[in-house]
């Protein structure tokens, strides 16, 4: 299997003196991602957790939506003309009874460590149905100051991060600020898959209990894919896309930006956030709070 890090040598200029010394990089490799043997999508991602990524990319396409739709989940043997195993390639085993969707080849997708929704035909097609609709009941009550000590744990928790410097990172926090769970990867998105897989393979969807954290900004697909888990609330410690303000506020989804410590912007689903009785409450849905 891959690894996570690997070393390279590299010039090293500081102060107008020059060295020579390895460095630790963060490892990129494809992983191709089959469904029932075949081929459905090739993302670039840092490998390990290439199960629960794979499982979590499904379950943010409307797929699978528990962890009974799955039978199996296999690297492929003889991926290489010479039959060497790469692993690279995963093969995902539906259930019994499970419906396998078209794979055509507007659905097949290519997807990079940057942009986890390239290749797709529209907008529309990455407006999944998801099984688990955002309804924690009764909602989440948050304090921001729980929120504002989020950023710091995370960060304490990326034990690859520390030695490249060149890594996304998920967490999930419970609803009293418990790290639950926490998953780094080159793609923010397959970050968030990951994380969304290990909970699907360990029979906890929906997430409706929990907070999803990353360390990058908010886009549109990362909304999508905390709506897809039923995660009732998602922040970034930077700034939302205006599709993901959108996405948020017509799924029920509270969208937090710029959590940085005390400060922070909320955009959508503010009644999850304990805001203090002088702050302005009646604003709409979409418009951020600063």
């Amino acid at each position: 299997m891959g690894r996570v890090t690997e070393r390279r040598r590299t010039i090293r200029i500081r102060d107008g003196a020059v060295s020579t010394r390895p460095d630790t990089l963060v490892a990129e490799e494809p992983l191709e991602i089959r469904l029932n043997g075949k081929p459905l999508a090739i993302t670039m991602r840092t490998p390990g957790d290439d199960f629960a990524l794979a499982a979590g990319f499904l379950v943010s396409e409307g797929v699978i939506g528990g962890q009974g739709d799955v039978r199996s989940i296999v690297y492929c043997a003889g991926a290489t003309a010479d039959g060497a195993n790469t692993y690279n390639v995963v093969d995902v085993g539906l259930a019994p009874g499970v419906e396998v969707p078209d794979i055509t080849l507007e659905r097949n997708v290519y997807t990079t460590s940057s942009c986890g929704l390239c290749g797709k035909a529209s907008l529309d097609a990455v407006r999944t149905t998801t099984r688990h609709p955002v309804a924690d009941a009764p909602p989440l009550l948050l304090a921001p100051s729980l929120l504002a000590g989020l950023p710091d744990r995370l960060r304490a928790a990326q034990r690859v991060f520390d030695r490249t410097g060149g890594l996304h990172a998920a967490a999930l926090f419970s609803e009293t600020g418990e790290l639950m769970d926490v998953r780094e990867d080159v793609g923010r998105h397959n970050a968030v898959d990951k994380l969304v897989g290990r909970a699907l393979t360990d029979g906890r969807l929906p997430l409706s209990r929990s907070v999803l954290l990353v360390s990058g900004r908010a886009s549109f697909e990362l909304a999508q894919k905390a709506v897809m888990a039923g995660i009732p609330v998602l922040a970034a410690v930077s700034a939302p896309s205006s599709l993901a303000v959108d996405l948020a506020a017509e799924t029920g989804l509270t969208l937090v930006g710029f959590l940085r410590g005390p400060s922070m912007n909320v955009y959508a689903g503010e009644h999850r956030i304990a805001l203090d009785a002088g702050q302005p409450t009646g604003t709409a849905s979409g418009d951020a709070l600063s």
